[in-house]
């Protein structure tokens, strides 16, 4: 492998409660108080606008809605709601020894996941970083990480590239655009997840994918 893209939330960085604090902010707009945790858990990772109108009927116009109030709350204060998990920097940083290329493709918006790397310091790990765009016209796990994959010219490499995440969506993304896979069972999602999405290489900690790479 030469080309390692990262998912963000659920990989990288632990930031369940100021998205789970924003979705509950937003789906009040609707008078919606939500207060069970594994539903709000449901959230971390894929497409708001999915989760929005797939699991509360939210019409297209009152999911716009919910993304506003979302961000509103969010760009202040959910995003430094938020931690880097133990062992990822030094995970990175060897990763980065062996002359690796490191990308991040996330469903979260650019301007977001760019802040996030900058205020953890990790910015400088990575070759490329992607992620959603804000007016929703990139969103799809697969249509990032094509990006990513362009950006790094490895469209045409993608036997030496790897997608590294906690979620089906990873995993599905990854299949879609025919690269491998790792599975992080620190993140969000389940082994049952990962699995059933199509995963057959799993992680219990960040050192363990400096020894699978």
């Amino acid at each position: 492998m030469k080309y390692i893209l990262f998912d963000l939330d659920g990989t990288l960085t632990e930031s369940g409660i100021g998205i789970k604090r924003c979705v509950q902010y937003a789906l009040k707009n609707f008078n919606i108080d939500e207060t069970d945790d594994e539903k709000l858990r449901l959230f971390i990772g894929p497409p708001l606008f999915d989760s929005f109108t797939n699991r509360y009927r939210l019409t297209e116009e009152q999911a716009n809605k919910a993304i506003e109030l979302y961000r509103e709350r969010y760009r202040e204060i959910g995003i430094f709601e938020n931690r880097l998990y133990d062992g990822i920097k030094d995970m990175l940083s060897e990763l980065k020894k062996r002359d690796l290329i490191l990308a991040v493709a996330s469903s979260k918006p650019e301007v977001f996941v760019i802040k996030i790397l900058k205020y953890f310091d990790i910015d400088k790990y990575f070759s490329v970083i992607t992620g959603a765009s804000l007016d929703g016209k990139l969103s799809a796990k697969k249509d990032v990480i094509r990006k990513a994959l362009e950006m790094l010219n490895a469209t045409n490499k993608k036997d030496q590239c790897i997608m590294i995440g906690d979620r089906e969506h990873d995993i599905k993304g990854a299949i879609e655009n025919s690269i491998k896979c790792i599975g992080c069972l620190w993140g969000y999602g389940s082994e049952h997840e990962l699995k059933q999405a199509g995963c057959n290489i799993l992680v219990s900690t960040p050192d363990q994918i400096t020894s699978e790479l």
